[in-house]
């Protein structure tokens, strides 16, 4: 008697909603009948809300990532790393590029993947809209390898600036940061900065603090943070103010140089360090992949079940899906909240069709936006449903709430058990760890 073939479901991404997604169904399905396998380009999960801690050198990431390959052996799916370069629907299989060590020579040749079930999950990474000298001259934080240079870069200009303070005392010398987008991204990493300056007298630079520190925030629209109510934003402009952020608005960046950025008044903003936190869009490998249906920025048109148009096989979440709800204008924010509440659905309508029931479909909940001023404070609007209606939240409450939207993913992907000791690890660390990652 042959084997009978597994039920392969294999979800390509491992950012929040991917990982959470087949860290439930290698659970729940198991390892007899089905086969649940992750793909993802990286070996370790970190959670991208964070990777603006990381850049600063805030939060060390090798306490806080997941290695895929552990993660899937407790958790009853198969790792397999590499990047999807095509899919081929006929053969219901994915191709995968060949992967080079550093040298250049080929670890493993291309490689098929079959599936019965597909999940795309990959998330997003930065849109230039084509501005000049963005993709030569600026940093984007998309994944944890770009947070570690802006750190290394961020470093190495702090202590040049260190030592001609010690060397000059007179010297006007500054560490100039222009960061272009005024949404969370941006808002954050300019907050965290101020954060980590403050820090470094600590830690061997002791003519160094957060007043040698001059950070630029543009953003093209009127004001920052416009997903948070007037009120708020302009309370968070304030805050940032108040560090020594110049914040400036309605002003697009036309082009990045390799000393700074030129705006459209014609303004030079000079900056050593040019970071580009302006919008996302999906990888420009998904544009009309295998045929399917995609939007001008690459995201994976899908219905309300989260099925792709043309093949009811292939599902998408988070930044690389679109999806329209009834009555709205826009599509489905990329949010992470918006990947974990995808993730469930995805979850549950592959459990129902493999007991041959219709699928449900998609309902997103709004729960609010939150943005953190790192130590300095947390601003933000919550779905109140306590209150029943839209809350504006600020300080030590919003603080509080920013902090459990991580914890609820450690619990999401580890379960209670483990993902609460995570937490009392985490917290211990805050205590024991050096502050900042110098290295």
């Amino acid at each position: 008697m042959g084997q009978t073939k597994k039920t392969q479901i294999v979800v390509v991404g491992g950012g929040a909603g991917g990982l959470e997604l087949v860290s439930r169904l290698g659970k729940k399905l198991g390892r007899k009948k089905f086969d649940v396998v992750l793909v993802d380009k990286n070996p370790t999960h970190i959670w991208k809300p964070l990777l603006h801690e990381v850049a600063a050198g805030s939060l060390d990431a090798n306490l806080d990532e997941v290695g895929y390959r552990a993660h899937a052996h407790r958790n009853g799916f198969r790792f397999f790393l590499g990047t999807m370069q095509s899919i081929n629907r006929d053969d219901r299989e994915i191709v995968l590029a060949p992967i080079e060590d550093e040298d250049g020579s080929i670890i493993m040749d291309e490689h098929r993947i079959r599936y019965d079930y597909l999940v795309l999950a990959v998330g997003s990474v930065s849109n230039s809209f084509g501005t000049r000298g963005v993709e030569q001259h600026c940093l984007m934080l998309d994944t944890r390898a770009e947070a570690d240079r802006f750190r290394q870069k961020l470093l190495n200009h702090c202590l040049r600036v260190s030592r001609t303070m010690t060397s000059k005392p007179e010297s006007d010398e500054h560490v100039r940061v222009a960061i272009v987008g005024g949404g969370a991204t941006g808002v954050e990493l300019a907050a965290e900065l101020y954060n980590s300056a403050a820090e470094l007298r600590h830690y061997g630079l002791e003519v160094f603090d957060e007043s040698r520190l001059k950070v630029t925030l543009i953003e093209a629209g009127p004001r920052i943070l416009p997903a948070l109510p007037e009120k708020l934003a302009a309370a968070a402009e304030e805050e940032l103010t108040s560090l020594g952020v110049r914040v400036i608005s309605s002003e697009p960046v036309v082009e990045a140089t390799s000393d700074g950025m030129l705006t459209q008044s014609g303004e030079h903003i000079p900056a050593n360090i040019r970071v580009w936190a302006a919008g996302v869009k999906a990888p420009d490998y998904l544009q009309g992949i295998a045929g399917l249906e995609t939007n001008r920025n690459n995201r994976l048109i899908v219905t309300r079940t989260l099925q792709s148009t043309l093949d009811p096989t292939i599902y998408a979440i988070g930044d690389c899906a679109c999806v329209m709800m009834p009555g709205a204008k826009l599509p489905v924010p990329p949010r992470a909240q918006a990947a974990h509440q995808m993730a469930d659905t995805v979850y549950d309508n592959i459990v129902r069709d493999i007991k041959g029931k219709s699928p449900r479909e998609f309902r997103y909940t709004d729960h609010g936006s939150l943005v953190s001023l790192s130590r300095f404070s947390t601003v933000g609007s919550l779905m109140g449903n306590l209150v029943g209606g839209r809350m504006a939240v600020e300080g030590r409450l919003a603080r509080m709430v920013y902090v459990s939207l991580y914890r609820m993913h450690l619990l999401a992907v580890h379960g209670w058990l483990k993902g609460a000791c995570l937490i009392v690890v985490s917290a211990v660390n805050k205590v024991i760890r050096p502050r900042l990652k110098l290295h």
